[in-house]
């Protein structure tokens, strides 16, 4: 019986509907209260964004720094440039002024002035960085080189340079002008 009496109540508490408010949500409130759940940070992926933004200001950085080392170590390697150009021309002049040949001994003592001249100034020029590029008797490399006439010759292989007409110069590892040469066709 006492089965039967709580079915009863359970049957009678079903059917009492108790009253219940209804709220009325806007659309506009639904799409904030979805902002607002979008919203939620998430620290992890910002400091994850955080930790790498950091990682490429810091390689961006020392690439920076290397680059400005590299362009100062640049400009002191070849801060004589400018003015071993300028005169190289005179070496030039110091070695067709020597090869005159006389007989006439004030002339020789002359010669002797000027090829001291010449070796003090090749010898500074050298100890600044300045080489003489080699040309004759080596293969013609474009960018050593710059070949004004081609030649048939059957001592020499094609591509052997045979005559130079302007001594070349590098200053350290670049070249300040090319040798002006006649290769072997």
């Amino acid at each position: 019986m006492e089965e039967k009496e709580q079915n009863q109540n359970l049957q009678q508490e079903e059917n009492v509907t108790e009253p219940t408010e209804t709220v009325e949500v806007t659309e506009e409130e639904v799409i904030q209260a979805d902002l607002v759940e979008d919203e939620k940070p998430d620290f992890e992926a910002q400091l994850a964004e955080a930790k790498a933004s950091e990682l490429r200001l810091r390689a961006d950085f020392e690439n920076f720094k290397r680059r400005n080392r590299v362009e100062a170590e640049n400009r002191a390697k070849y801060s004589s440039q400018a003015i071993v150009e300028k005169l190289l021309p005179l070496v030039d002049n110091l070695d067709r002024a020597l090869q005159i040949e006389t007989e006439n001994e004030e002339t020789k003592s002359v010669l002797t002035g000027v090829e001291m001249v010449k070796r003090q100034l090749v010898e500074t020029l050298q100890n600044e960085g300045v080489v003489e590029i080699p040309a004759v008797g080596e293969a013609f490399d474009p960018n050593l080189h710059q070949a004004v006439v081609q030649e048939a010759s059957e001592e020499h292989e094609s591509g052997v340079v045979i005559a130079e007409f302007q001594k070349g110069y590098k200053l350290h590892d670049r070249v300040i002008r090319p040798s002006m040469v006649k290769v072997a066709e």
